[in-house]
């Protein structure tokens, strides 16, 4: 059986920025220190459980905290996170990923210019609720082209979007969005790696009898994967965390089969997957 991993795959630069800043927090880590993650550091099971044998304890509020070190995960978070883990003297690790740091700074920006937000992204996503924490959380937030009937006419608006978007849903939406404001400033702020991610598994579904979509199951960019995937093999598309989750009876049938992989999916991972299927 022939197996094909797409060009692009696996962990993007963001991601990889905030493993290498946690692993060289662990290295110089003292006995006594407590280190933790605000939220889980990555949207992969795998990663979280072998950081957390290591010392990284995955907390989802800060009340409780008086002291230790607390990693800001790839997402980022509120402006007002800052400000409380910095009153409570905590040492903040900031692994917030470039590009959602460019998105904070726009937003805040244009925001204090008294431009109404709009955010294209999941409202329940970590990265868009720490976006919205940067607009005093009054952001207009839309996922779905459904939903643009329920944003208000205003005069100015700035549009920004999540960084694992699709772009097609990216560029729909915006452009509808342009109606409801008399001056708009938009902003493509999908990452570059998503765009060649995306890109590359939709030229390799066209090019093989199955694609696998490797990737946690929150995963938003290995979500919009799939669904493009699907796309182009409505039938033929799998997704799996780990080599426990493939189908194997079913690729038998197969005899090209493509493989991608989200943002947050380590190398190891991977390379089990292409194995394994290999050896069918």
């Amino acid at each position: 059986m022939k197996v094909i991993l797409a060009d692009y795959s696996g962990f993007c630069f963001g991601v990889e920025k905030a493993i290498n800043t946690t692993f060289g927090e662990l290295e110089k880590k003292q006995k006594d220190q407590n280190i933790y993650s605000l939220g889980p550091l990555i949207h992969n099971n795998q990663v979280v459980k072998n950081l957390e044998e290591k010392g990284i304890e995955v907390i989802e509020n800060i009340e409780d905290l008086s002291e230790g070190s607390i990693i800001i995960r790839s997402h980022g978070v509120s402006e007002k996170i800052y400000e409380e883990l910095e009153n409570k003297g905590l040492n903040i690790i900031d692994a917030t990923c470039p590009f959602v740091r460019r998105i904070q700074n726009i937003v805040k920006n244009y925001y204090g210019k008294g431009y109404t937000i709009a955010i294209i992204g999941n409202s329940c996503h970590p990265e868009v609720i720490g976006i919205n924490g940067w607009c005093n959380n009054q952001a207009i937030i839309i996922n779905k082209e459904e939903d643009i009937h329920k944003v208000p006419s205003v005069d100015k608006l700035c549009i920004v979007v999540q960084t694992t978007m699709a772009v097609e849903q990216y560029n729909t939406i915006s452009e509808k969005l342009e109606n409801y404001a008399k001056e708009v400033v938009k902003f493509n702020t999908i990452c570059l790696a998503t765009k060649e991610r995306q890109n590359a598994a939709k030229h390799l579904a066209t090019k093989v009898d199955a694609m696998v979509v490797i990737g946690g199951q929150h995963s938003s960019n290995t979500q919009k994967l799939v669904s493009i995937c699907k796309k182009i093999k409505p039938n033929d598309t799998f997704h799996v965390e780990t080599i426990k989750d493939l189908p194997i009876n079913t690729f038998k049938k197969y005899e090209t089969i493509g493989v991608t992989a989200g943002a947050s999916t380590p190398r190891w991972i991977i390379s089990e997957a292409i194995e394994t299927i290999r050896n069918i």
